[in-house]
């Protein structure tokens, strides 16, 4: 596996490998310019001494007086202040003239002669002594003929010393980076390792049963205040989740326990003692209306099983809301009719909206099942589109028993159910509302609700028009 700590030293490592990468340019550039740089001299004086020659042939007779060339013609030729040692020779290699004193006559080697006779010029480098030399060697010629071989030599000690200088300055200053970069990048491997270990020791700490802990946000960096940030957020949407989850299941199962229960309790009065056929017609009747009850109550279950993080799957197209509504008033008028329930739908010119019309359908089923179910006989049920700003809004108006001021805060938390329901109605689950709730915040719209008791309700509906939202994009 890899680690943090591991990248941090491999970095150290790469930066050694570039030190001695760029050491090694740097040397082979500046060999490389101070050799044309010696060259370069070299051949200025060979070209100058050819020039004094030319001009000055008494020079010639001046066989190791280099002083002298000095001062009759230096300052005339701007001769560069370098060591240096300056031969003439004849063509076929005798020493004419030369400017050292040396006690062994300069000499030019056979091989030599011939390369300057072809190629003119000629660079060549003697490592004969403990000091290299270097050599130019540069032919004249008049009427065609090759009249002299010259010669400029110069020692190559100053050239390696520079060179073993920069190596010293390079290995010098590329350890110095390195120790540098290392101490660096244990220092750093440690400040920066240490907020992350303090957030591992802390998350290792934390139970599935104490979900309330969080980490700290003591770290000094900003970056990692926001990591700390990012996993308490997680925890506390995984502990509402968790929270939500647990009291769904406990209130399910206590939502079911009752139905079950009169199921095995009528089951077991009439297996007792031999019953009538009417006995046990009761018997029958009663648990299957617990199974109709448990058939109700595990119709939300599934369709809240269907959610994704707690919110429906809606995929949102362009939809035209009046057909849809009036064709869910086709489908319940013949139960308003059963119910002697007048069944209205009212509508007015709207906008299109982004919907998903399975999960709408859904919600105003959900809310005219509510109407229907709780409005008495004589009743009526009025569905109304209009639009209401920049929104389309839908309102379910009954005239039902309504609702008291207390209960409306709870009506769309699951499960909840007012008293006057319950005792209204059994088959209930309160999941209706709660489901409508999510649909609506799915689609980026909302619900509402109005109520006066003995007068009836309003449950209103509202989606952002599709011109609002394209205007928003």
């Amino acid at each position: 596996m890899k680690s943090l700590r591991g990248l941090i030293s491999w970095s150290a490592f790469v930066l050694m490998a570039g030190l001695i990468l760029f050491s090694a340019l740097v040397y082979a550039v500046s060999e490389v310019l101070l050799h044309r740089f010696v060259d370069g001299q070299l051949f200025a004086l060979a070209e100058t001494l050819a020039k004094i020659v030319e001009q000055h042939p008494e020079i010639l007779t001046r066989r190791g007086q280099g002083g002298a060339l000095a001062a009759d013609v230096r300052r005339s030729y701007e001769l560069p202040e370098v060591p240096h040692s300056l031969q003439v020779f004849s063509p076929d290699g005798r020493l004419i003239w030369t400017s050292s004193n040396t006690a062994t006559p300069p000499s030019i080697p056979a091989d030599v002669l011939q390369r300057v006779k072809r190629d003119h010029t000629v660079f060549e480098t003697v490592d004969s002594t403990s000091v290299p030399v270097r050599h130019v060697f540069l032919s004249t010629v008049q009427d065609g003929q090759l009249r002299y071989v010259l010669q400029a030599q110069t020692s190559l000690l100053h050239y390696r010393e520079t060179l073993n200088g920069l190596v010293f300055l390079l290995a010098l200053g590329s350890g110095a980076t390195l120790l540098v970069a290392w101490v660096g990048s244990l220092w750093l491997s440690k400040k920066v390792l240490a907020p992350i270990d303090a957030l591992c020791t802390g998350a290792e700490t934390m139970s599935e049963t104490d979900l309330g802990k969080r980490l700290a946000m003591d770290s000094p960096y900003q970056e990692f205040r926001r990591l700390t940030q990012a996993v308490n957020s997680v925890l506390d949407q995984f502990q509402r989740s968790s929270e939500v989850q647990r009291n769904f299941c406990e209130i399910a199962a206590h939502e079911m326990k009752t139905p079950l229960t009169i199921l095995q309790g009528n089951l077991e009065v009439a297996l007792m003692k031999a019953r009538t056929p009417e006995e046990y017609h009761e018997v029958l009747l009663n648990n299957l209306q617990q199974v109709d009850r448990l058939i109700a109550l595990t119709r939300p279950l599934l369709t809240l099983a269907k959610f994704t993080s707690s919110k429906p799957p809606v995929n949102l197209v362009p939809l035209a809301v009046e057909p849809l509504i009036q064709e869910l008033v086709d489908e319940l008028m013949l139960l308003a009719d059963d119910r002697q329930i007048t069944l209205r739908f009212e509508s007015q010119p709207v906008s299109a909206v982004l919907g998903d019309a399975q999960w709408l359908k859904q919600a105003l089923i959900n809310l005219l099942d509510n109407a229907l179910r709780y409005t008495p006989s004589g009743g009526a049920v009025t569905i109304r589109l209009q639009a209401v700003g920049q929104d389309v809004a839908v309102a379910v108006e009954d005239t039902g028993h309504g609702i008291e001021p207390e209960n409306i805060p709870h009506l769309f938390e699951r499960f909840y159910r007012t008293d006057w329901a319950r005792a209204k109605d059994s088959a209930g689950t309160g999941l209706g509302l709660p489901i409508v709730k999510e649909i609506m915040e799915a689609h980026g719209g909302s619900i509402s609700v109005t109520s006066e008791v003995n007068k009836g309700s309003v449950f209103t509906l509202r989606l952002p028009a599709l011109a609002q939202q394209k205007a928003l994009a």
